[in-house]
């Protein structure tokens, strides 16, 4: 990669991906977390873990039944988020818009 191909001159699809990456480990985290908290707990890790993922969580709860345990829905936000940068790297990558590596 070298000085040819900066951090910042591909922000575009970098910043993105960051944000995609930081949700889909905190919903693994929140998942994870989850087996050894309680739902209602004043902790506050577990509150932060909470305010960030809702808005994956409700998304994701849009196409999942509503009959699947809380778990299993953080479990699939996670995959929806891993196919998501999958798709975004792919979309950059046929527009030629990231750096390749030679």
């Amino acid at each position: 990669m070298g000085a040819s191909y900066p951090f910042l001159t591909f922000w575009y699809y970098h910043l993105p991906n960051f944000v995609l990456a930081a949700l889909m480990y905190t919903l693994l985290g929140r998942a994870l977390l989850g087996l050894y908290v309680d739902p209602d707990s004043p902790n506050y890790i577990w509150r932060f873990f909470c305010r960030v993922t809702d808005p994956v969580v409700a998304a994701v709860s849009v196409v999942t039944p509503k009959a699947t345990a809380p778990v299993v829905l953080w479990l699939f936000g996670v995959v929806w988020l891993f196919w998501l940068r999958v798709a975004l790297l792919n979309l950059f990558l046929y527009f030629g818009a990231v750096p390749r590596v030679s």
